[in-house]
Parts: structure tokens; sequence; C-alpha cells
């Protein structure tokens, strides 16, 4: 075996932090409707949770960054070192006539393992899983999905709950960062792969 390729593998495949060189043109921004709704979660790297929400039907777009702590306009390095509060998060925009705020709880939780502090193999504060509601019956669908599976688990769901106050978009590289860096060791060993997970698990939510 070759060590320092193996050992450069590895090391790409260590977190969220890794970083590709060569990306995809940007592709125009999207016009988005006034109609649409919005609905915040954090879920582990927020590349694996964009491109996740962005197979389901009924999902204009998915914006990448970060929320739930106290730290205005953070960067990805501030966020990632556990100093702001945050977690990197996800905004969805969404035709409430094709696709709930329900469902997309149940694709939420159907789509990582929230019994964890992060998703493997992003681990910290960074990463914790995270649904912000704007009001009361978001909070009681997500409190309901959240007792509801629990039987499930052989550990305590630690998904936090909470209000919805600010969300700070991340920066321009983050965004469709699996559309513009599909070989990416990361996105190949960890983002695709959930994906797949969650595509097998929903077919009847897909795009």
């Amino acid at each position: 075996m070759k060590i320092l390729p193996f050992l450069f593998l590895l090391f790409s495949l260590a977190n969220c932090n890794s970083q590709s060189g060569k990306q995809l043109q940007e592709a125009p921004a999207k016009v988005l409707s006034d109609d649409l709704s919005k609905a915040y979660f954090a879920s582990g790297c927020f590349w694996c949770v964009e491109i996740v929400f962005e197979s389901v039907k009924g999902v204009e777009e998915v914006i990448s960054g970060y929320s739930g702590g106290q730290t205005k306009n953070p960067t990805y390095r501030e966020v990632g070192s556990g100093t702001t509060g945050h977690a990197e998060a996800v905004e969805i925009y969404y035709d409430d006539q094709i696709v709930s705020f329900e469902t997309l709880v149940e694709v939420y939780y159907g789509s990582q393992d929230p019994t964890t502090f992060g998703q493997k193999p992003d681990f910290g504060s960074a990463y914790r899983s995270m649904i912000y509601f704007q009001n009361e019956e978001e909070k009681a669908i997500s409190e309901k999905w959240k007792a509801k599976i629990a039987p499930e688990y052989d550990k305590p769901i630690v998904t936090e709950i909470v209000p919805f106050e600010a969300f700070w978009d991340a920066e321009d590289y983050h965004q469709d960062y699996e559309r513009k860096n599909p070989n990416q060791p990361y996105v190949r060993g960890v983002s695709i792969p959930r994906l797949k997970k969650f595509q097998a698990k929903f077919p009847q939510l897909l795009k």
C-alpha cells in the first residue's frame, strides 16, 4: 500500500471542514417566489443536509448557513471552532401545496441519526441536530415526531427544538457544494452515501 495517498484520503474524509480546489462554474441564482414557505434545520454537515432536502418534491431551494448561536455574521471557521453557539444549518424554500412542514420533519429525522451529537464523521456543537420552529404549530409537529421515533432507538433523541431567531448564509463556496464538487473525497465518501440512503428510504418523496 502507498502510505501517502492513503493518508491523504483519510484526511480528506475527516470532516466537513475539507475543502475542494476546483469547482464547477456557478449557476445563475434562482428567482424564488414570495409565496414559498421557509423551514430551518440542522443535522450535521450542511453539504449533506442541503442535497437531501433539494431532492424532495416541492422544495425549490436550499441555502447552507448558520443558526442557533449568538454571533452575528459568523464565518465558517468561527462556527467550526464551537465558540459562536451556531450549528451548520439549512434554510429551505418550499411550496406548501406540494410538501408540508410535517413531511419535511419526517425527512429530517429520517435522514440522520438523531441520537448523536453530530453526524459521522462530524461531531461537536457545530454539527448538532436542531429544528428551529417559527410558530407553535411547527413546534408541536417537531415534538410529535421526536416522540414518535424515540422507540426506534436504544438511546435518547438529542435533537434540540428551539425558536427560530436568525439565519446567516454561509460563504458562497458552500452553496450547492455537492453539485459543484462531485469528486471531492468527502462528497463521495460521506455526502453521496447519506443521500442514497435517504433516497432508498423515501422514494415516494423524490423529484
